[in-house]
Parts: C-alpha cells; structure tokens; sequence
C-alpha cells in the first residue's frame, strides 16, 4: 500500500465520482482507477461501490475512509511541524489535555513553564484523556493532562487533584435559584447531557457511573463530543449537565452552576508521560506544579489536592 493510493482513496471517497476527484489530484481518470483497483486488489474487499451514482462507499470503504483520512491528516501536521521545527531550531515540548483543564490550572502551568524555559516551544493539544495514552507512545505529545482513571505499563500518571463537581442549569430552571450546593438525588428525572460521547471510557461514564451508585435516572441522556456543546445545550434549556468546578467560568451569563453536596462528587486531574523517560523536565514540571499549589490560586480552592503523588513520583 502506497501512500499515493491512500491519497487517490481519500479524494475519490471525498468527491464520490473519479472524474472529480482527477481533476482535484490533476491525473487523469484511467490511472487514478487503476490505482484505486490495485488498492482493492491488495485489501482483498471492495471499497467503493461503482454500481451507483454517485459513488457510494461499502462498509469497508467508510471504515478504510475514516482511518485513511486520519493517517493523511498526521502526515500533513507531521510535515509542518517538521518544517516549522527545521526553520525556528527550538526544540517542542506538545502537552494534550482535556478541554476543561484549559478553565483550571493549564494556562498557569503553561505560562510558567514559558518562563523557566523561554526558548522551549511549548503546543498545547486539546484531546481526550485515552487519545493521550495513545499519542504518547507514539511520542505526539510528552506529557497529558486527563480525567479518566486506567493503568498503561508504558505510561506513568499521577492524580494531582481530586476536583468537585457542580450541575449546570439553564437560566430560570427551577432547580438553579438556589446557592447551597444540591443533592444529587435532585436529579431524578431530569433530562442529562453528557460528554464526551467518544472515545470512551470517559468523564462521560464517571457521570453516569456517578448517578447510578445512587440509583438516580434520569429521563433522558444527551450525547455530545464536547463541554463547549454540552454547556451550549444547557444554555437553550435541552438539560443539565455534571461538569468539574473549575469550568464554572464558561458561560457565566447564560448558565446557573450550583455545588453537589457530596464532597466525594469528584474528579481527577491526572498528569501521564512516558514512564522510560521521567527525568529532569518531569521533574521540573512536577516543582512548577507544587509551586502553583502554594501560591493557592482560587480554583484549587474547590479541589483536594494530592502532593504526595508529586513528592513520590507514583499515583
């Protein structure tokens, strides 16, 4: 399989007619049909369906689409931050995190680590907590930021916090006119927007897992991809949502937030890297953060936090 296959695919998947997608490549058709046939030849499976017009994609087609569209899309970033890395000499530090550490302590973690090393080039990637385990041992990224408790052999984490929760309202909903923090058995047969809906397990699944230790229902669950939509949904009254403390800063205007009463209502932030590299910039790291944890800035006020795992290297 050639690279150039993956790419003729791409295209004619894309634009679901060959005459198009030549044009797009600037072949002509009769090449860019065999190429696309000697693809199919070496997978053993049809990929498109050239019985229909337009083209239609088989199931294999979609599911080699999908990953091929990915791959291609790697490719294009690894090619640019080589050429970006070849013409600024600085050396790249990428640190992946889940949306809603960007609302805590990242931008201050981020910031002082700009200080400390004002010539390291410093990329923050927004990515789910299991898409971290990944791009880490495929060395993407060097150090992650997530919520999602699981052991890899390859990868070391520590929980640096425990964050409480707090249930997002809509404006006006009944439930939010009150300030002292809810039960959340309260929530019974409120309709409940979750996130993120893949890849999963995620903090999608500690909420649930959450409300059915209680034997709370609700009357409907929303899936979304994001705390952006999810919050975004709240907002235009489709429901409520669970999320961590510290995002209490998106929509303010729109969004009423109120405290579960339960102290153990938590969630983890975890910091994970590469276990065969824990070194001197780890450790760094580990002083900056112990360094944010005195200063006691307002959102560690809503959060247990866990030195001992930065003194002792181990969750």
């Amino acid at each position: 399989m050639e690279l150039r296959q993956l790419r003729y695919f791409v295209a004619v998947a894309t634009e679901r007619n060959f005459s198009r997608a030549a044009e797009i490549l600037h072949i002509a058709q009769p090449p860019l049909s065999r190429q696309i046939q000697q693809l199919e030849e070496e997978m053993g499976v049809h990929l498109i369906d050239r019985s229909k017009r337009p083209l239609s994609l088989t199931e294999a087609g979609r599911f080699f689409f999908e990953q091929a569209s990915q791959i291609m899309a790697r490719l294009e970033h690894v090619r640019e931050q080589t050429q970006r890395i070849g013409k600024a000499q600085r050396e790249r530090f990428i640190i992946g995190c889940v949306g809603s550490t960007l609302y805590g302590g990242m931008p201050d973690l981020v910031r002082r680590m700009r200080q400390r090393w004002p010539d390291l080039d410093i990329e923050i990637l927004e990515m789910m907590s299991t898409e971290q385990m990944t791009a880490l041992k495929e060395r993407r990224i060097d150090l992650g930021f997530g919520r999602v408790r699981f052991n890899d052999r390859e990868v070391e984490r520590l929980t640096l916090r425990e964050e409480r929760l707090v249930v997002a309202f809509p404006k006006g909903h009944p439930k939010s006119l009150s300030k002292e923090p809810i039960d959340l058995s309260e929530l019974e047969g409120e309709s409940l927007i979750i996130y993120p809906s893949a890849p999963r397990p995620s903090f999608a699944d500690e909420t649930l897992n959450l409300l059915g230790e209680i034997s709370v229902h609700p009357s409907h669950v929303e899936e979304v991809r994001e705390i952006q939509t999810a919050l975004g949904m709240v907002a235009a009254g489709a429901g409520l949502c669970i999320i961590p403390a510290a995002s209490q800063r998106q929509r303010p205007d729109d969004v009423c937030y109120r405290m579960i009463a339960d102290e153990k209502a938590t969630s983890p932030v975890i910091m994970s890297y590469r276990r065969n590299e824990a070194g001197d910039r780890i450790d760094e790291i580990k002083q900056i953060i112990r360094e944010m944890y005195a200063d006691n800035p307002p959102w560690l006020q809503l959060s247990s936090v866990r030195l001992d795992a930065l003194e002792s290297g181990r969750k």
